[in-house]
């Protein structure tokens, strides 16, 4: 099951996510600096910077992959729609005989 930050991240256009991710890293940076510098209050939001980050790079492979598409031009509040993985043209041409 996807979180909300999961479905908010799918549901961006490309721009959103590359500012997104911009955030994210200099986020990540600023709190390594606190933590190099003993200023660091919440070790936790490391690991939390780091996942976002994760999820960004994933998404924006899944969307390079043809996984997952974004849906622009219907302007309804839909899901992303989630395309399976096709098996190999051989597997294609069998089922067609």
């Amino acid at each position: 099951m996807a979180s909300s930050l999961t479905a908010q991240l799918r549901i961006s256009t490309e721009e959103e996510l590359h500012a997104k991710l911009t955030e994210a890293k200099e986020e990540l940076f600023n709190l390594r600096f606190q933590g190099a510098t003993g200023q660091l209050e919440s070790h936790g939001r490391l690991r939390a910077v780091r996942k976002e980050i994760a999820r960004i790079y994933t998404v924006m492979r899944e969307r390079e992959l043809g996984i997952i598409t974004l849906i622009e031009d219907s302007g309804e509040d839909e899901a992303p729609v989630a395309v399976a993985a096709s098996g190999s043209a051989e597997d294609d041409e069998e089922a067609g005989q």
